[in-house]
């Protein structure tokens, strides 16, 4: 007689335990939701795999609290070398580019293999929770119960997942080799399910409120919504393949981030990695891709060669190489992200794309940065479902931008240099630099906006004249150098009690919370002081929506917390000078003196210059709502909160 089969309940279950997957997952230990990520793979990532971190993922990083982790082991980019051939053919450098944008972020892009990435991943998430990696699982089989979807708390979502008694990954022996998780190799999941049926192998059955499919481009969730969910787009002849080595070579520039074209040799990017290693993008001109292409032909030694041609007449050898693959360039989409905002895709499951621009691993913990906190916030009651809608809406734009981006810079990266400007068969390489630089705000992640929502309040500009009186605008005219619907810019303000100079920025931390950020103005003029205690009065009243919002018996800034920055020289003032709600007193430890903060010049670090940096009147002020996300949802006058009021009330639960 068989065992029973086990059934379980959870709220979030996600599929697929790479950047994506731990991004969310980590999201759900900060946020307290009960959740279970599975893999079909028996280990994390060692070696390769996607090595990029640009300037937003960092920032994120940060608002976790481990990106001084990612910033000490990995490389940093400062500057990118252009060579291209001369009059006789030879590569020579030809220009020399910064390689992010000056005062875009704190951060810069930096290089640091995905193995690291998960690992700091794995160990956030178990600082703060019980959630582990359930690894050679793999799910078989999922229904959705269309009539419970609607139902907040009701689990449509029926899942059999099978316990694998052996790693199904291939046994590695030597140098890492990269391609069974290359985009050229078929997916293996139905050939490891029907593996499994023959042996003793585990399954259960878990219902789910939610359920992520991060699971790649071969996405096994993806596959089950159907066709309406099917990567749309297509694949390029460019084949590539990637060498991580430490190099033997005599080229100049084998330390810096280097775009190579040759002659007739193709094209060749160079990214200095950490440890001495280097990553090498080489396109496989002699590979053929009319047809499947042939695997057993391609090696480290037919990668290298393909190097040692492009770079001619300077030589590159190795004696160690850490890692290798091949893939073909191609750009998809998926025709939808979501199925009734109760089954998601994110990740390569949803899009694809070139990895020379250093977005796949970002892009894709992007995706679930956004996603997270909003599951998050729905399941504990704390906000309504609809909020879920955004997801797609904000995301497959980014989606779409990046694959127009990708399209344009692989076919200039890939193509064959222009002989002149009368061969229209060519590539420009005056383009292909102005591409690059063009694209630096978008690469870097830092230019993502997302459009009006409910989330993101549009702007009276945008907004119809005959706009009801309860309707909900923002006046981006109080603080014009922030962007509506972007992140919030950092930068230095002082803690008014003890002078400690903080990037504004890390003071949102990813913990679930949304902000109000009050720019106080000059408090020491009396007409302002009073604007603000009159907010203060208003905030602090039990019908306000901070109480209104909150669940019973929390902290009154715990869904919502107020973080107030003023104009005022430091030495005149206290925090007492502000209203309680500003610093709140709790019985165990006290008055809060770590939500005060002044625009004023620190003893060591400068001045930030905060106030003229957001373009906001050090006088008068403002008010800036910002997501758990750091994204910019609303920007008013600092004392107007109806608009507050009525921004929250259109999405969040009054709680009993």
């Amino acid at each position: 007689m068989s065992n029973p089969v086990e059934v379980s309940c959870v709220d979030v279950l996600i599929v697929g335990a790479g950047p994506a997957g731990l991004m969310l997952a980590n999201w759900m230990s900060r946020t307290g939701i009960k959740t279970r990520i599975v893999d079909k793979r028996g280990t994390k990532i060692f070696n390769g795999q996607a090595d990029g971190l640009q300037s937003r993922t960092l920032e994120i990083f940060d608002s976790f609290g481990f990106a001084y982790r990612a910033w000490q082991e990995s490389n940093h980019m400062l500057e990118m070398c252009l060579w291209n051939p001369d009059d006789n053919g030879l590569i020579q450098r030809t220009d020399r580019l910064i390689d992010t944008i000056q005062n875009l972020s704190r951060f810069q892009q930096a290089v640091l293999h995905q193995g690291r990435i998960e690992r700091f991943f794995l160990d956030s998430i178990a600082e703060h929770s019980k959630i582990r990696v359930e690894r050679l699982v793999i799910p078989e089989t999922l229904e959705l119960d269309e009539s419970k979807v609607a139902l907040d708390n009701e689990y449509p979502i029926r899942i059999s997942l099978r316990h694998l008694a052996e790693d199904p990954a291939p046994a590695q022996s030597g140098v890492e080799n990269g391609l069974f998780r290359s985009n050229i190799t078929e997916d293996d999941t139905e050939g490891i399910l029907e593996t499994s049926k023959a042996k003793e192998d585990r399954t259960e059955i878990v219902n789910a409120k939610y359920l992520i499919g991060c699971d790649g481009a071969h996405s096994w969730v993806r596959k089950q919504l159907g066709d309406d969910f099917a990567l749309v787009g297509e694949a390029t002849d460019y084949v590539w393949g990637v060498l991580d080595i430490i190099p033997i070579t005599d080229f100049p520039d084998i330390r810096t981030r280097c775009a190579i074209h040759s002659q007739e040799s193709g094209s060749m990017m160079i990214i200095p990695r950490e440890n001495k290693l280097t990553r090498l993008y080489i396109q496989l001109k002699e590979v053929s891709t009319g047809g499947r292409i042939d695997r057993s032909t391609i090696s480290p030694a037919t990668i290298l060669k393909g190097a040692q041609k492009v770079l001619a007449p300077y030589k590159i050898e190795y004696k160690y190489c850490d890692w290798w693959t091949v893939y073909q360039i191609g750009q998809r989409v998926g025709k939808g992200f979501s199925k009734h905002d109760r089954i998601f895709l994110a990740g390569d499951a949803v899009h694809t794309h070139s990895p020379k621009a250093g977005q796949g691993m970002n892009v894709s913990m992007q995706d679930t940065y956004n996603l997270g906190w909003k599951i998050a916030q729905v399941v504990k009651g704390e906000a309504d479902r609809s909020i879920l809608q955004t997801y797609e809406a904000e995301r497959r734009k980014v989606a779409r931008d990046l694959i127009d981006f990708d399209h344009k810079f692989s076919r200039l990266f890939s193509g064959k240099p222009a002989k002149d400007i009368l061969d229209t068969e060519g590539i420009s390489l005056a383009e292909f630099k102005k591409a690059f630089a063009d694209g630096n705000m978008f690469t870097s992640g830092v230019g993502v906006k997302y459009s009006g929502s409910q989330i993101v309040a549009v702007s009276d500009e945008d907004h119809p004249s005959d706009k009801a009186d309860n309707e909900v605008t923002s006046k981006g005219q109080f603080a014009s150098k922030v962007v509506l619907g972007m992140r919030m810019p950092s930068f230095k303000v002082l803690n008014q009690s003890d002078a400690r100079p903080w990037h504004l920025q890390e003071r949102l931390k990813s913990d679930g919370r949304w902000r109000i950020l009050i720019f106080a103005g000059n408090i020491k003029r009396s007409t302002q002081l009073a604007r603000v205690n009159k907010l203060g009065k208003q905030l602090a009243s039990p019908t306000s929506f901070l109480s209104r919002f909150r669940p019973v018996g929390k902290p009154i800034d715990s869904v919502i917390e107020v973080l107030s920055i003023h104009s005022s020289p430091r030495t005149d003032c206290t925090i007492f000078d502000f209203p309680d709600i500003f610093h709140p007193y709790n019985d165990e430890v006290g008055w809060d003196y770590w939500k005060i903060f002044v625009d004023d010049e620190s003893y060591h670090e400068g001045h930030g210059e905060a106030y003229k940096n957001y373009g906001i009147d050090v006088e008068t002020g403002c008010a800036i709502i910002v997501r758990p996300d750091q994204y910019v949802s609303w920007i008013g006058a600092v004392d107007d909160y109806q608009q507050m009021d009525s921004f929250f009330s259109r999405f969040m639960k009054v709680q009993s």
